[in-house]
């Protein structure tokens, strides 16, 4: 095992999910790139309890891995482990990710490295595969290492021992996401298993809320924050996901523009402007000028806009105070 010693940690995750910050379907692989949110951002609420992290960081696969092999295999100027974990990326599967900053930029790209939370099969796998088939940003092919799986040049989702690893970044070729796909299986070996609860006390105020909206309690908690302070919380079950999270965009009005025009919105009185998309359960709320709360039910359904409205009021105040 190579222990390495991180410098110059600039990046942070997308998130769906994938993810907090700036959320994509987290179901949906690739990650291009990773940018830092800006400095000047001010967090939405103090959280009340610091979590326990998915493990030490040198416990991670990012540093178990040969940074050099990250560097050279996509040509990066530097390989660069982030000093603490970004939020989990939320999706069916959901993954705790470590992190390499491939550039000296803090709004360069970065390569993400994934476990799901969850066990995972041959069948698990095939479902990735499948829902990404729906709507591929690049097609997609098979990738020989470990027990079978597939990518393209932005990413490679893999099943080892029970687990799902996934590998997205940059543009390269899927035999370079293979080449560090085989360093995973190379280290992955007594990885700790992930601790199932990582809950902060301020995201508990939605729990009851969110197994309403899943139809049951959460078996996973996936709680954190943005690097600029913002809450994330994660509901996680093997078939359901619900998280709350923040993004940071200039024009947030501008943006909530096609949300407000669309036929299944409706209007919820919460922040300057909020709505529940009843074709999808998705629910956006803007704060000022800067601010986007999105509560994010997985896989995207119709969900009874009542169940959403009334998750949505138990978490609000976390971010509009």
């Amino acid at each position: 095992m190579r222990i390495l010693i991180a410098s110059g940690l600039a990046v942070v995750l997308l998130a769906g999910c994938g993810g907090p910050g700036q959320e994509t379907a987290p179901s949906v692989p690739p990650l291009v790139s990773v940018s830092t949110p800006p400095t000047s951002a001010t967090p939405s609420a103090t959280p009340s309890q610091t979590p326990s992290e998915t493990a030490e960081v040198a416990d991670t696969l990012c540093v178990r891995m040969d940074a050099a092999l990250v560097q050279s295999t996509l040509a990066a100027p530097v390989a660069n482990i982030q000093s603490k974990n970004p939020p989990a990326e939320f999706g069916i599967p959901t993954y705790d990710v470590c992190q390499f900053a491939l550039s000296t930029s803090p709004n360069g790209p970065g390569l993400r490295v994934g476990v799901s939370v969850l066990p995972a099969t041959k069948a698990t796998l095939a479902a990735t595969q499948k829902e990404y088939a729906k709507q591929p940003r690049e097609p997609i092919k098979p990738a020989t290492v470990g027990e079978g799986g597939y990518g393209n040049s932005q990413f490679l989702v893999f099943l080892l021992g029970g687990k799902l690893y996934k590998l997205s970044g940059p543009q390269a070729t899927l035999a370079k996401y293979v080449v560090l796909g085989q360093e995973v299986v190379r280290q992955a070996a007594g990885l700790p298993d992930p601790e199932r609860l990582i809950t902060r006390s301020d995201c508990e105020r939605g729990s009851s809320a969110a197994a309403k909206v899943m139809g049951a309690p959460a078996m996973v908690r996936r709680d954190g924050q943005s690097l600029v302070g913002d809450l994330v919380c994660g509901w996680v079950n093997s078939t359901s996901v619900l998280s709350s999270s923040v993004r940071r965009e200039p024009d947030a009005e501008g943006l909530m523009a096609p949300i407000r025009k669309l036929p299944t919105s409706q209007s919820v009185p919460l922040g300057d402007e909020g709505y529940v998309d009843t074709a999808t359960g998705r629910t956006t709320i803007r704060v000022g000028a800067d601010k986007i709360v999105d509560l994010v039910p997985l896989p995207a359904r119709k969900i009874d806009p009542d169940l959403m409205t009334q998750f949505a009021l138990a978490m609000s105040p976390l971010y509009t105070r």
